[in-house]
């Protein structure tokens, strides 16, 4: 079965408007195919003029995150309904959410259900401490997530959800997984959801993320069950994305 690949940006909370608009008109001029499909996570503030700078081309505009709830007092949070309107994506259960502020794997699941209730792309983000990981519960913590992340999606709906295997460890530290253990953990996701859902299981895009570059993007991205990559701060610079982007579609192309 063939999957599209995704390079997919999350600036996180970094980059000036001037800064953000020039880096998104630059990744609006790489080069791409049909079976890579790129993607961009401004912060909030910068949204707008984001979308206006990839001037309606194929790149997909995300968010961050989002509340569950359509509209409400809830000051300072933000509406999936809202970003609607300008994005196709949302990330869900990023470690920086779950270790730095404390998100559940609950609240988590009920944003993956607000962001597909709202028509768009949930991203959900899984993946263990290196703790958790030297204690030998990587795979049952990523398990844990999955199963609360994806406990209100039906079969029918899981075209609408990216999986994104990010290592705590590797998060931002330089460190990024080898190809074995970037396999290894992506087969295991798509496993398990194989397993609950059959082919639509299978067929759900799976990403590293990590400290991927262009010196390990290759390695990483040929292995067979990832299908590209979240990427962190090499998404900050056009000239690095657009290796990554290549780097899929040379191997999208095989």
């Amino acid at each position: 079965m063939t999957r599209t690949m995704i390079v997919a940006g999350n600036w996180k909370m970094n980059l000036s408007r001037a800064e953000a608009v020039a880096l998104a008109e630059g990744v609006a001029e790489i080069k791409t195919t049909d079976a890579v499909e790129v993607a961009v996570f401004p912060t909030f503030p910068w949204l707008v003029p984001v979308e206006d700078a990839l001037d309606e081309g194929s790149v997909v505009l995300g968010a961050q995150d989002c509340y569950v709830e359509t509209a409400g007092a809830f000051t300072g949070e933000v509406s999936p309904a809202a970003l609607a309107e300008l994005c196709g994506a949302v990330l869900a259960g990023h470690s920086e959410r779950r270790h730095v502020l404390g998100e559940t794997n609950e609240l988590v699941g009920a944003k993956v259900r607000a962001i597909l209730d709202a028509g768009m792309t949930a991203y959900l983000c899984v993946g263990e401490t290196l703790d958790e990981r030297e204690q030998g519960r990587a795979k049952s913590i990523v398990e844990e997530q999955l199963e609360h992340g994806l406990a209100a999606v039906g079969t029918t709906e899981l075209a609408q959800i990216v999986v994104a295997y990010e290592p705590v460890w590797a998060i931002g530290t330089g460190v990024a997984a080898s190809a074995d253990d970037a396999q290894s953990m992506c087969a295991f996701v798509r496993g398990w959801l194989g397993a609950r859902h059959g082919d639509a299981g299978t067929a759900v895009r799976v990403l590293y993320g990590g400290s991927v570059s262009p010196a390990n993007v290759d390695e990483i991205f040929a292995c067979e069950d990832v299908d590209g990559g979240l990427i962190g701060g090499a998404s900050l610079d056009a000239e690095s994305f657009g290796a990554l982007v290549a780097a899929a579609g040379r191997i999208a192309a095989v």
